[in-house]
């Protein structure tokens, strides 16, 4: 149980300066970071914030290496399955057209949204968000754009799609001859940076550079 007397002396205290754990919920005082330092939470050990170098250059080089990344990803043969004399090349679009061609037009829409248009929208806004901090510029609107990212973090499952293509190839590896495409390496490569984008993005410096509390805390 926490000290009565820390509570009281916490309550005390502004809301600027007291940060609680996403985790266990233990309300403390705001520890000041030095670059490269990241604050844990004493009690259960999650990491409430951090702050990085250089946050919003390496991001901007992360968001425009994804979007690079992105039609080829979607566009390019993921494998090429050889079976009785045939061959096919599948796509994350073509999975897409023969999910609808066949009368599935609910899941080929759901599978659209989270392989294809939710992880677009993801990018567009980081991308646009972090122009705003470079740029500093319509922060207002980086502000709204960065409120949306967050409603759409849950709605991007490349890693269930990139599960089910691991699924299909083990499952299929018995019954035809299958080539890995170009396709899925850049499909690959993109769920890595993006999940490297989601470590390197600090929140906390995001939202404060956004806010205008800190002009370096982006830096």
């Amino acid at each position: 149980m926490p000290d009565p007397s820390d509570v009281d002396r916490l309550s005390d205290l502004p809301l600027d300066d007291l940060v609680a754990c996403h985790e266990c919920d233990l309300l403390m005082r705001k520890p000041h970071l030095a670059r490269g330092e990241k604050a844990e939470c004493p009690r259960c050990g999650y990491e409430l914030y951090a702050h990085r170098h250089n946050v919003v250059d390496r991001s901007l080089a992360l968001v425009i290496a994804a979007l690079l990344l992105y039609i080829p990803a979607n566009f390019l043969p993921i494998m090429q399955l050889h079976l009785l004399g045939q061959s096919s090349q599948d796509t994350v679009w073509s999975g897409v057209v023969g999910l609808f061609d066949t009368g599935m037009q609910g899941v080929a829409v759901v599978v659209f949204l989270c392989s294809m248009g939710v992880p677009l929208l993801k990018l567009l806004c980081q991308l646009a968000v972090l122009l705003t901090i470079r740029l500093g510029i319509g922060r207002s609107y980086g502000l709204l754009l960065y409120r949306i990212y967050h409603h759409l973090r849950d709605w991007g499952m490349l890693e269930v799609y990139f599960m089910g293509v691991l699924v299909a190839i083990v499952k299929l590896a018995d019954m035809a001859s299958i080539t890995i495409g170009l396709g899925l390496l850049c499909f690959v490569s993109l769920l890595l940076i993006q999940v490297w984008l989601e470590v390197v993005m600090s929140p906390r410096q995001i939202w404060q550079a956004l806010s205008g509390e800190d002009a370096h805390e982006g830096d």
